[in-house]
């Protein structure tokens, strides 16, 4: 299975998953873990540079980058799942829609763009304001998490999109040792019951 994490910068999804992934491996069972954008791959060096000014691409050619990046993944996610490994990932699929619908960017192309990339069985969406995303980190942000505007954009998509079945909405605002705890609610008994 696919477990993502998804969420403005800031708002914990690298602390989670990490957690999430030890707390996997104590009941036995394979973790593999990824975050995405994958800045060592040529791919990855080239969002790099764009989110450092270095690089002008247009919100479409950014997210076919993004998508591309996670297809330099889909070999190895393909046969960790089919290996029965859990694989979590710091952001994924949904990223792409949340950030791209902000853009403006029409939300159907930008699921179909992802087709061929694996589907997460379960997204959790650590929920913070953009605000608290800049207390959290005010220096050496790139040019879309300055963005205030567009990050409360970002955020109304991905609370749209965790409306659906296959989502945990986590309030991120919490202590991150209870939003740790809402995690482990929501999302170890999912694990037990897949086997």
């Amino acid at each position: 299975m696919i477990i993502a994490f998804e969420g403005l910068d800031q708002s914990g999804k690298e602390t989670q998953a990490r957690h999430l992934r030890a707390r996997i491996e104590q009941d036995g069972r394979k973790v593999h873990s990824l975050s995405f954008p994958d800045y060592e791959t040529p791919i990855g060096r080239e969002i790099a540079k764009a989110l450092a000014g270095e690089r002008e691409f247009g919100p479409d050619v950014m997210q076919l980058l993004y998508v591309a990046n996670r297809c330099e993944y889909r070999p190895k996610i393909e046969s960790w799942m089919n290996g029965g490994g859990v694989v979590v990932c710091d952001r994924y699929r949904a990223s792409s829609l949340a950030y791209g619908e902000a853009q403006g960017l029409d939300p159907a192309w930008l699921e179909d763009i992802q087709r061929y990339l694996p589907k997460p069985t379960l997204t959790v969406l650590l929920d913070i304001a953009p605000e608290t995303a800049v207390q959290r980190k005010s220096t050496g942000r790139d040019k879309f998490e300055r963005d205030l505007s567009l990050l409360a954009r970002v955020r109304e998509s991905y609370r749209r999109q965790a409306q659906q079945s296959d989502w945990v909405l986590i309030d991120g605002e919490m202590d991150k040792d209870d939003v740790r705890a809402a995690i482990d609610a929501a999302v170890l008994p999912k694990l037990t019951a897949r086997g």
